[in-house]
């Protein structure tokens, strides 16, 4: 499964909720300011020891982040699982640029070129400082730390070009650490390869 819709799925559910939690909240607290005003009701009701009470708002938030949490987790699992044909591409940050090392040898910086269709992992590393990788499009965001190899993967399955940038704070530059993502065709990719 594409990774991209886990990651959508889990933002709708959430905000869903979280929407459908605010309006309730509200009309709720907007009827009981009118319904249970002092004016009709002098004396305040005590239900402390109310265990139905107690027994609801325990169990109803409960089941509501439990629902979130499952969500969220296989959207995760789907981020952190690479499918074993994924082609592997190492990737370098270094002030204020991005390299890409494909397993035929070949290198580019700044441009990140692979073929439609094709799942693709990312081994990420810094040579220098702290940088952060992130390919929006693909909804992948994380850190490229000095001596220390992370990874990600993406689907890549549409033709485009798409912006890579980096989130961390590097240096004076920092901005212009700038890069593309290219999904070709097979046949263009293969053209690529041969290029110097």
């Amino acid at each position: 499964m594409n990774p991209v819709k886990g990651i959508d799925l889990a933002f709708w559910y959430i905000l869903g909720v979280s929407i459908i939690l605010l309006v309730g909240i509200t009309v709720v607290m907007i009827a009981f300011t009118i319904i249970y005003r002092r004016s009709k009701h002098r004396e305040s009701a005590d239900i402390r020891g109310n265990w139905k009470l107690e027994l609801i708002w325990t169990v109803i938030p409960t089941l509501i982040a439990v629902s979130m949490f499952i969500v969220g987790w296989s959207s995760y699992t789907g981020l952190r699982t690479v499918p074993p044909e994924a082609m592997v591409i190492e990737v370098t940050a270094q002030q204020f640029s991005w390299l890409f090392d494909y397993p035929s040898g070949k290198e580019s910086e700044g441009e990140l070129v692979v073929p439609v269709g094709m799942p693709v992992r990312l081994n990420i590393t810094s040579v220098d400082v702290l940088h952060g990788f992130y390919l929006p499009a693909f909804r992948i965001k994380i850190d490229a730390v000095p001596n220390v190899k992370s990874y990600a993967w993406f689907l890549a399955d549409k033709i485009g070009v798409y912006d890579i940038m980096c989130t961390v704070y590097c240096g004076v530059d920092h901005s212009h650490m700038t890069a593309k993502l290219r999904i070709v065709s097979n046949d263009e990719y293969q053209q690529w390869l041969q290029k110097n």
